[in-house]
């Protein structure tokens, strides 16, 4: 009866042809073995797991503007978990959150490098973060962008908001006129190398400058137990992204 031999993808082995046939070889105990193509039913490779993949969902709460909300933070694996924290326009998480750090400063506040329109600096104008510097369009996919100022008022103003506990973490569940909702954890937010009022306060961006004139500031969200509202909030701080759909 033939064998069957299992092969790990990480070890080399090599077809050849020799006057005696085709051969591999197999490692075993330690080293390679030299083997006949003829001794086997057929070889098996064990290759490496697949990188973790995210399906992140949407859902309708039957806003007036149609705008969807996704189901979970980006970067998060559950609608409770945290996921990743972001400064405002900069597309991947870090250890230390402060304008040395920034992405779009040069060491200071005096000098932003993009989105700015005060005229003491050099003005482009933006407002609205590009897609390349959306942190939901990058991490998550095309299908999905931050959600505008305007859209984060909107779901303050037409859902109802209900602080509460999921699976252990405090935050809010938003019911839409539909009767669907989503959770938003109370993921708190970092500054410097420091988290602060995790699962105290919900903080999340939108993709909106405060104003032209104020390039320091971008519009974010700030939820608590007993209080929600939107704010300007120094672009270097690391907050979570909840995305819409494109």
């Amino acid at each position: 009866m033939k064998k069957i031999f299992i092969l790990i993808a990480m070890f080399v082995f090599v077809l050849g042809a020799m006057a005696q046939g085709q051969y591999f070889y197999e490692w075993k105990d330690g080293k390679f073995v030299q083997r006949s193509l003829s001794e086997v039913d057929s070889i098996t490779f064990n290759l490496p797991d697949t990188p973790h993949q995210r399906v992140y969902k949407f859902v309708d709460l039957g806003l007036p503007s149609g705008t969807l909300w996704a189901d979970r933070n980006v970067g998060a694996d559950s609608p409770e978990a945290s996921g990743d924290y972001f400064a405002w326009g900069e597309t991947t998480s870090k250890i230390d959150y402060n304008w040395n750090t920034y992405k779009w400063s040069e060491g200071s506040t005096k000098f932003p490098t993009k989105y700015c329109g005060h005229s003491s600096f050099d003005a482009d104008n933006k407002t609205v973060l590009d897609l390349e510097d959306d942190a939901a369009y990058v991490n998550m996919g095309t299908d999905w962008r931050m959600p505008t100022y305007e859209e984060l008022c909107e779901l303050y103003y037409e859902c109802t908001w209900t602080w509460t506990t999921l699976n252990g973490t405090n935050g809010y569940t938003l019911t839409g006129h539909n009767g669907k909702s989503i959770f938003l954890p109370a993921a708190g937010y970092c500054m410097n190398s420091n988290f602060y009022d995790k699962d105290v306060l919900c903080c999340y961006w939108s993709s909106s400058l405060y104003g032209v004139g104020e390039p320091y500031y971008a519009w974010s969200s700030s939820y608590s137990s007993n209080t929600q509202n939107h704010r300007s909030q120094s672009r270097y701080y690391g907050h979570t992204v909840r995305a819409v759909v494109r």
